[in-house]
């Protein structure tokens, strides 16, 4: 019986400097603990919501790229300046149209530059048409087109629209945009040759064709 009131004794003296908590103080925990997970929370949901906007965009502009973009539709033919072995090519015309029936896109034509047989550098052409070979590359290039079936006046390539696109003029040595006087070095037999078709905006199109052993007056490079 000692031994236990002293062990009580002891007991006692340890707890008595012991305090419950109180409701109130329970409460204001509790609410700490709330308020800590609705921050985590609006971080959280903030985040989500940036990410899903920004990916909405990346969406909604590779969309509009696509919708933009042209495709080749048919043959592309080429006219010579020269005939026979050693001819040469002063036109490439070819047709083109939107792909998915998309974005309209501007072909308003440039104007010839009489000094170097391409586009005028101040010309209002948004469309650019590049020339590539094993031995140069010339941007700008004079061009025209021509509606080929359903049109409405306009120089919109629009959806069910096609338009035949004719790179270099009619008339050889002219200066006025032929392939002859745009090209440093002359389109000839047997030579792979690039045309690239630039859209503000959207993919580029691009007509890679050789030509033939044997230059004749027309010709549809395959």
């Amino acid at each position: 019986k000692e031994e236990s009131k002293n062990m009580l004794g002891k007991l006692s003296r340890i707890y008595r400097g012991q305090k419950g908590i109180t409701g109130l103080e329970t409460a204001i925990i509790l609410i700490a603990f709330v308020v800590v997970a609705a921050v985590f929370a609006y971080t959280a949901l903030s985040a989500g919501l940036f990410s899903t906007q920004k990916s909405s965009e990346a969406v909604y502009a590779g969309l509009k790229e696509a919708q933009s973009t042209v495709e080749l539709r048919g043959a592309v033919i080429a006219t010579a300046n020269s005939t026979g072995a050693s001819g040469t090519i002063k036109q490439i015309t070819f047709t083109i149209a939107n792909v998915l029936g998309g974005e309209p896109i501007d072909f308003t034509p440039p104007t010839a530059d009489s000094a170097t047989g391409k586009a005028l550098a101040t010309t209002n052409n948004v469309v650019v048409i590049s020339y590539i070979d094993q031995n140069q590359q010339e941007d700008d290039l004079y061009w025209t087109k021509s509606a080929v079936g359903k049109d409405d006046g306009d120089n919109l390539l629009e959806a069910n629209e096609t338009f035949e696109i004719i790179v270099g003029d009619t008339t050889a040595g002219s200066g006025a945009g032929n392939l002859i006087d745009a090209l440093g070095t002359d389109l000839t037999a047997n030579q792979e040759f690039t045309i690239e078709v630039r859209p503000p905006v959207g993919a580029v199109l691009q007509i890679e064709r050789t030509t033939p052993a044997y230059i004749d007056t027309i010709m549809n490079l395959r």
